[in-house]
């Protein structure tokens, strides 16, 4: 394997603004319009220079300018038409269409993740299981409604947040909504949309009977935990078989859920108590699902921390304290780009043979984003770029008395 195995004639960050297909980036600045008032600074540069800002974490405009400027003579591979000035990718940020940037990254996910299901093969839980939460990025300035009380000198952080429903399976955004971070979570229910039979997970602050009924209608499974001051009616005590019992379930019933004097907020559903001995504790499930073992649906909330591990690693690996905007476009286009970043570095990771973790698949491109380096065959064979360059030492060698 030799040193051309490795080193290619193209930087890493053009790879992978490859991976985005130009006929997305056409059809959607022609749907929104999003070069009609720019001469120069067409929308593909505005996307490249906010990426560039997000893989090398970049805390000021200036570091995003002088940063591009450096790497001048290695942009004719990204076709880069334009080098924006300070004011230029400002106003960008402050008027350029949030919508090119949020629909942008939902055909990203369609065109890598986003598999119809098959009425043909019957489909693992593992690959039905979606996980709803939402995460707050505080802001220095009362920009965009924060949420919690005002300080007694009259002044109040805003704070912009992330409503996000997770693949489980592929650990990727299968949807994102960003709104004020003082909106309640409970807004972002009526924009999921799943398949028939996937299985939804989400916390005790998603509490809308009306929405629950309507997702068990579509024939979507829904798993969350009780608040303890719901009104129910216990229908039947179902039975529980010795195993789950030693696994900690404790009872499953079958209820209606709901006041009677609200018949329309009435529903049908199923307790589920288990007892979790590492902690101590005992939880009570809610679910409209009755195939399920109980122990199964105690899991499958117990799979909800992955998103907040996504969420941690969200916040780690992107430029979300300090942001290049003071105003909402610019925070909404940053935390887009942010999210087209991490969904990228995920496709990646999924492309390779070999295995890494996403931080260090992060770290690497982050220190050789403009490097000519093949990203993929060095990843896959890191090992081997020793041997590479040692053959090549080797074959270039002069001989200090030539024979």
């Amino acid at each position: 394997m030799n040193k051309s195995t490795f080193f290619s004639g193209q930087p890493v960050f053009s790879q992978l603004i490859k991976l985005i297909p130009e006929h997305l980036i056409g059809q959607l600045s022609r749907q929104y319009n999003t070069d009609h008032y720019y001469k120069v600074f067409k929308t593909r540069d505005h996307l490249i220079s906010m990426l560039y800002a997000c893989f090398h974490n970049c805390s000021s405009l200036r570091e995003v300018i002088t940063g591009l400027e450096a790497s001048y003579n290695k942009f004719s591979h990204l076709k880069l038409q334009c080098i924006p000035r300070r004011s230029t990718l400002a106003d960008a940020n402050g008027s350029r269409e949030v919508r090119f940037f949020e629909d942008l990254h939902q055909a990203l996910y369609q065109l890598y993740y986003g598999r119809l299901p098959d009425s043909r093969k019957r489909r693992s839980k593992e690959s039905r299981l979606f996980i709803m939460d939402s995460t707050t990025v505080t802001l220095f300035s009362d920009i965009m409604k924060g949420a919690g009380t005002t300080k007694a000198d009259g002044r109040k952080k805003g704070g912009v947040k992330a409503h996000v429903v997770l693949n489980a399976q592929d650990d990727v955004p299968q949807l994102v909504f960003i709104t004020e971070g003082a909106r309640n979570d409970r807004v972002f229910m009526k924009h999921v949309q799943l398949n028939r039979a996937d299985i939804l997970v989400f916390d005790k602050g998603y509490r809308n009977y009306s929405q629950w009924h309507k997702w068990a209608q579509q024939g979507i499974n829904w798993v969350t935990r009780t608040i303890g001051d719901e009104v129910y009616e216990v229908l039947e005590d179902r039975a529980v078989s010795d195993q789950e019992k030693q696994k900690g379930v404790r009872a499953d019933q079958a209820i209606y859920l709901g006041r009677s004097s609200n018949p329309t907020q009435k529903i049908k559903a199923r307790l589920v108590s288990y007892y979790d001995a590492k902690g101590e504790m005992m939880y009570h499930f809610l679910t409209n699902n009755f195939r399920f073992r109980a122990s199964t649906i105690a899991s499958f909330y117990g799979s909800r921390w992955q998103i907040e591990t996504f969420f941690k690693r969200f916040k780690q690996t992107n430029p979300v304290k300090y942001f290049l905007g003071d105003n909402e476009n610019a925070i909404r286009i940053q935390l887009w780009c942010a999210f087209i970043k991490d969904l990228l570095i995920k496709i990646v990771k999924d492309q390779l043979k070999r295995k890494w973790s996403y931080a260090n698949i992060s770290s690497m491109i982050r220190h050789h984003l403009m490097n000519y380096l093949d990203l993929f065959a060095f990843l896959n064979h890191p090992d081997k770029i020793k041997n590479a360059f040692y053959q090549e030492q080797i074959q270039t060698q002069i001989p200090l008395f030539p024979t």
